[in-house]
This record gives structure tokens, sequence and C-alpha cells, in this order.
């Protein structure tokens, strides 16, 4: 009996040993598993853009039918961890990740169909903005970010509300059980998320300092959960315990400071050197092959997850060997389907509004943004009225949170708002090689309340161009919203090319052309995309000219003054990529004038007119204006432009002004290309005409690109000076081939940079029939004016 004592006391002693044995960490020992009960946990590092490496690590895992029991990721890692525990297969993610739509939440570019241009500004010459309050620091002033979170953070709300209550916001109740991590750096240490919300806790993993903004949580701001942990092994260890680990790891080396660079310095100073071994006694690391991607560089996404699923298949033999469990394809594919089947369809009952400092009448405002008082509003029916919402330029940020309602089987939206500052100055221009550099600087200052008003002005001066405006912009946020602006401008363009400093020269000029103007407008938005704009107004417009090139400084220019009143109309829709030199999305305008003014008419020293001359004018004058680009073929793109342009002026009682100059200066001009709009050149002039255009685009980086432009000017009656300066039409053209080679014509060809504050571009310009017909032209910046008083 005692021998049988001993044996059983062995046979315990020897099981607890090889329990202990397990439990010990043994980084470099890799042995197979002798059970069919192992449980395999999936670790993701950090390291940007490569983290969509994970993907094809997932995805040659579940090809080969390895278990995944449990997952955990930190940034990059967090996000593709989420992705999967929420029931996304590998092939899903990869879609996802390759889509338009990925990348714009990872550049924070907004999706076309989510740009809602009837709160956008007007294009002007900006190159950059500080926004600031009066009652803060210089430091509380300066940009913390350097993309916009609007995409992102909706899109993870929007994606993982469902699964987060499906799982009763537990991440153990997931697909499959879930961790990420986050950094407190107040702190100096990982935060761990094991509940909550999903999209929540991904978001604020991914918070990489500089690039995208932190996230509070329980009054602790949160960054990306790499600076800390970026192989979060000992994490899932703890947590899970799991029998073996596969780890993916993209994380580049912790580089040392260099002295010269300040990405290097800062990233040392705020990341901690982390341990990638796996931590349990059997474990693999895959390292993906993708230290040749940028950081933020999620362009070239199926190309990343190629790297992964090349570097896992590498080591799926070793997996094997180690991991004798298989999954059923079969099975793991219904588990999936029942997890999803259990996620509630997102209507929402109720909208919160959250935000410090938030007064009621801001409160109010905001609502009735979002909805006019409906019930219940489903997700899809939300999302245009939030990008609404975010496009407002009182509102900084705008954070989306969703909790589920188990009794009621509906969602409430909790919206964290914070107010933009009040105050914003913009400061750009344009340097170029000819005299038509300028400066610009604007000013807004913006009151949220219902309603809201935005106070702005701002101010070109330069040589060719000086300017001012004045204008106040109230909305209403009614159902049908719209807003009242009016508006007070004055314009000087000079087309004396002479001088090429700042200053007004003070002597005579060939051309000049000031406008004074004050209207009041009204705009309505038209889906998304569009809008439409009513106005009317006075106008004061004074040329000033020699009508011959024998002047001297102690003559004086023939001057005709033009006061009107009009009122007109605009239909607009935007979508177009970049104020200027577009290169993807639309243009399309209608707009509609009716003039009727009066013009005097003084002669000057030099004109063949002895008297001074009175006339009334009445017209009506509409514009078609479409612009558009087509999808990249390759690294080509073309795109189209297209111009009508229509005047009654031909058959009203006085269809010319009293000169061949003053007149030219009031018809309809074709522009196409930012020089044209520097250049008065009376060919491409007319009260009635058709122009149209083609573009080709060469997209060297993502920066750079060669363009090549060419554009035809049809007029339908010509305007004609005779001898006497008087002016007449041109005989109506037989529309044949001969016609076709009379037409002017317009060419660019021109290599342009993008960066992040403005537009370089090296161009050669064609202008037919000019005596001089090229131009070269080396610019930075823009060049944008003030609407003009008639367009």
């Amino acid at each position: 009996m005692f021998r049988s004592i001993n044996i059983l006391f062995l046979l315990i002693f020897g099981a607890s040993f090889v329990a202990a044995q397990t439990t010990e960490r043994f980084p470099e020992q890799v042995g197979p598993i002798q059970y069919n009960t192992e449980k395999v946990g999936v670790v993701l590092s950090g390291g940007g853009a490569a983290g969509l490496a994970h993907i094809g690590v997932l995805k040659s895992l579940e090809e080969n039918n390895i278990p995944i029991d449990y997952i955990c990721g930190t940034s990059m890692g967090a996000l593709v961890a989420c992705m999967y525990t929420m029931g996304f297969t590998p092939f899903e993610m990869e879609k996802l990740v390759s889509s338009e739509e990925f990348i714009s939440w990872s550049t924070g570019v907004t999706q076309p169909n989510n740009i809602y241009y009837f709160k956008k500004k007007e294009d002007n010459a900006s190159w950059i903005t500080f926004k600031l309050n009066f009652d803060t620091t210089f430091s509380n002033n300066l940009p913390t970010n350097m993309i916009s979170p609007v995409q992102l953070d909706f899109a993870l709300m929007e994606n993982t509300a469902a699964a987060a209550a499906a799982a009763n916001y537990n991440f153990d109740s997931l697909f499959i059980p879930f961790r990420c991590l986050a950094s407190d750096i107040s702190a100096k240490k990982s935060i761990v998320f094991k509940s909550g919300d999903l999209g929540e806790a991904v978001r604020a993993s991914m918070s990489y300092p500089f690039y995208l903004k932190p996230v509070r949580i329980n009054e602790t701001l949160l960054y990306d959960g790499g600076l800390y942990n970026n192989f979060p092994a000992n994490i899932m260890y703890q947590d899970f315990f799991p029998d073996f680990i596969i780890g993916s790891n993209v994380a580049s080396e912790f580089q040392n400071p260099e002295e010269d660079d300040l990405i290097s310095q800062i990233r040392a100073m705020l990341t901690s050197k982390s341990d990638f071994n796996p931590l349990c006694e059997n474990g693999i690391i895959i390292e993906p092959n993708a230290n040749w991607v940028g950081l933020f560089e999620f362009e070239n996404g199926q190309r990343i997850i190629d790297s992964g699923y090349v570097a896992s298949a590498r080591k799926i033999e070793e997996i094997k060997l180690n991991i004798k469990r298989r999954t059923n394809a079969e099975q793991l594919a219904k588990a999936r389907s029942a997890f999803i089947a259990k996620q509630p369809k997102i209507v929402f009952d109720s909208i919160s509004i959250q935000g410090k400092g938030l007064k009621k009448r801001q409160i109010s405002y905001i609502s009735r943004l979002l909805t006019q008082n409906e019930k219940l509003i489903p997700l899809e029916q939300i999302k245009p009225f939030y990008f609404r919402l975010a496009a407002d330029d009182k509102i900084k940020s705008v954070f989306p949170k969703s909790f589920y309602n188990k009794k009621t089987g509906f969602f409430t939206l909790q919206l964290d708002i914070k107010k933009e500052k009040k105050i914003s100055t913009e400061f750009g221009g344009n340097i170029s090689n000819r005299p038509i550099n300028m400066g610009y600087i604007g000013m807004h200052y913006n009151v949220l309340s219902n309603p809201s008003i935005d106070f702005s002005g701002n101010a070109y001066f330069g040589k060719l161009y000086n300017s001012g405006k004045i204008k106040m912009r109230v909305d209403f946020p009614f159902k049908f919203p719209f807003f009242l602006e009016p508006i007070v401008t004055w314009n000087r363009w000079d087309f004396f090319k002479s001088s090429a400093n700042y200053f007004i020269d003070t002597k005579p000029a060939f051309l000049i052309n000031i406008e004074r103007f004050a209207e009041l407008t009204a705009g309505f938005p038209i889906r998304n995309k569009g809008r439409i704009v009513i106005g009317s107004g006075f106008a004061s417009n004074r040329n000033l000219y020699y009508q011959t090139n024998t002047f001297t400084s102690t003559d004086t220019t023939d001057r005709t003054d033009f006061s009107s009143l009009s009122s007109y109309f605009l239909f607009e829709r935007n979508t177009l990529n970049r104020k200027q030199f577009a290169s993807a999305g639309t243009y399309f305008a209608i707009r509609g004038r009716f003039i009727q003014g009066e013009e005097f008419y003084t002669a000057g020293s030099t004109s063949v007119f002895e008297n001074n001359f009175r006339s009334i004018h009445n017209w009506l004058q509409f514009r078609l204006t479409y612009d558009t680009y087509f999808k990249e073929r390759g690294k080509w793109r073309l795109g189209f432009y297209g111009e009508l342009a229509y005047s009654t002026q031909p058959i009203s009682k006085q269809p010319f002004f009293h000169n061949y100059t003053s007149t030219m200066m009031n018809c309809l001009a074709f522009e196409p290309t930012p020089e044209s709009k520097t250049f008065f050149i009376p060919a491409f002039r007319a009260h009635q005409f058709a122009a149209s255009g083609i573009k080709s685009i060469l997209i060297i980086s993502k920066n750079i690109e060669w363009r090549m432009e060419g554009f035809l000017f049809a007029p339908y009656q010509k305007i004609i000076e005779n001898p006497n300066h008087t002016v007449s039409y041109a005989s109506p053209p037989a529309f044949n081939f001969q016609y076709i080679k009379t037409l002017s014509s317009i060419a660019m060809t021109a290599f342009v940079y993008t960066s992040p504050i403005g537009t370089f571009s090296a161009s050669l310009n064609y202008y037919s029939p000019q005596k001089q017909p090229f131009s070269l032209l080396f610019s930075f910046g823009f060049l944008i004016f003030n609407r003009k008083a008639l367009e």
C-alpha cells in the first residue's frame, strides 16, 4: 500500500513540475505544444502605415487554419486588431484599407461626399491661418495636430458602435477577446483598455503626437500606445495567459537622437524602448519587411499587406509545428456570422451635446444643425449633419460617442464639442518673377450663438492688385438653413507693367480699374456639395486709361465712371481638391446678373473725343462654367474645362460704352489659368462666347505634377476697334474650318509643387494672337483675388 501511495505522490509531483515549467519565461526556447487544448494569442505592434502588414499576417494564419483566441495591439496594431475582433475577415480588412475612404481617414482629407460646401469660406490667397483667443497664452494658440480627425473619429464610431453594444462594452465578449493600449504622458505609463467605448479606445491608441490630436478619457489626456509599449506581449500574457503567442512586429529599431534632427529628439523624449520578445515559453515573432514605408504613407496599402503575408508564410511551417490545434473554416465563418447577427442596428433616439463652456444658445444652435426634433434618427441620416456641424468654422472639434440602451434597443449619440477660437488671422499672397507680386492678410471674428455670426475682413496689396473687403455673415440653423451676408469691397487693378515693387505707382498708368461696391446676399445649401446665392447691390466702377501709347507724366487719363444697381443669382457645386491647380473633383456653376447703370465719360488730355459723354446701360448676363477631372489612368489624369457666356448687350439700346477700351473693360472675360487673370487681353473678352479646353496631368509624386493645358476661345461676334476708337461688331462668323483657325487660344505647361502652405509653379504660357505670345512665370503662392463687382 505504501508503494502505491509513493507512486501516486511521484505522479502528482511530476505533473506539478511540468505545469511549473510552462509558466516560466524562456524567450529563446521554442518547442511544440503537446496538447490540443492550447490557446493562441496574437500581438500586433505599432508602426504607423507599416502596421497594415498585420492584415497580411492574419490572412496567412486564417488560410492555414491557425487558431486565434486572443488579440492585442497598440497604435496601428490596435486598429487592425479591433477590426478583427469586430468580426471583419482579413479579406474585408484588406478591401477597406485599400479604399479611398480609408485613405481619407488617415490623411484627414474630407471625402467629396462629406464636404459641406455651404459652410466653406470663399477662396483667397492665404498660405497659413493662426487661430487665437486674447484671453489665452501664446502656447495655447499653437496647433497640436497635422491632420483633421473628423473623418476618422466618425468612422471609428460608425464601425465599432454595434460591435461594442453586442459585447455589452466588455472587450472579452467581442468576437475574440481584445486589448489595446494608450499612453498617459502625465503619469508616464501605459493605459490598458479592457472595456468601454471600443472606438474611443482605439482612437486613443492611435493618437500619434503632433499628427493626430490626443483623446481625453476620464479627464486624462491619452496619446499613442506605442510611446511606452509598442509591442504589448506582456499585456497578452498577463490578461490571457495563452499557451502560444504569435507576434507581428513592424516597429523600427529605437534610434538615438541626432543633434540636427528635431523629430528624432522629440521621438526620443516621448518614447520608451519596447521589449519585442513574446514573453511566454512558446512564441514566434513575424517581422514583415515594411521598413521602406513612411510613417504616414497609407497609399501603398496592398503592397504593405502583401509584405505581412509573405513574412507570415515564411514562418507558417514553424508555427504549424508548434501549434497542433486547427480551426475549421466553416465553423469560424459561422461564429463570425453569429457575432455580427448580435450587433444591433444603429438608430439614435437622443443626442447629447457636451462641451466645456457651452452656453444654452450655443447648444441650441448645434442641436438645430443636427436635427429638427426627429424622434428616431438612423446613423445614415445623422452622418451628413455630423459633417455639416464639423464644417462650421465656429466649431473646433466634434468627438462622437454612442451608448446602447438594452431596454429601448436604441443608441444615444454623445457629441463632445470644443468651440473654435474666436479670432483667426490669415497671411499669404504671391511671389513671382513678374510684377504681379502681392501680399494678403485676412481676419475673422466669430460668435457662436443662435444665430451664429462671423465678422471678417481682408486686404491685398501689390503693384498689380490692391483690395479691401469687410463682411458679416449671419447663419440661421433652421430646417432649411440659410445665411445673410452684407459685403463692402474695394478693388484696384493696375495693368501697367513697369515695376515689381509693392508700392502703388503714382504716375499715370496705361489702364487702371477701380471698383467700389456694396451688396446684401443670401445663401441656401443644395445638399452637401452645392449652394444657391442671391444678392443685390450698388457698384461704382472707374476706368482710367489712355487710348494711345504716346503720353507723358503730365498728361491726364481718359476716365469712364459706371454707377450701377444689379441683382444676381448663383448656383454652384464644388468638389475640387484644391483652390488652385486642382487635380480631382468637379466645379459647376451657373450665374446670372441684371445690371442697370449710368456711364459718364470724361475726356483726358490725349483723348480724340473733345466732349464728355453720358449714357444709360441695361443688360442681362449669364455664365456657365464646368471644370472637371476624371479618374487616374496610371500616372495620368485628364480634365475638361468648358465655359459659355451670354449677354443681352448686343440687343440693348446701347450695346457699347463710349469707346473701345471702356467697352472691353466691361465685357465678360475668359481667364482659365492663374496667370491669365493678371492680364488685360481684349482678344479674350466678348459679350457672348464659348470656350473649352483639355487638361492633362502627369502625377510625378504625391505633391509634384506636370500639367499641360490648352483652351480655345470662340466669341460669337468679335468687338473691333474703329480708327477713331469707337466700337462695332465684326460680321457674324461662318462656322467652318477656316473659322476655327482664327480662334484665340491659351496654352500652359507647368511643373507644380503643392506644399502645406502654398503652391510653387514654373509655367510656360502661350496667348494667341498676342504679338509676344509667350510668358514664363515662376510663382509661389496663389493668384486668387476678391470677387469683382459685376461678376
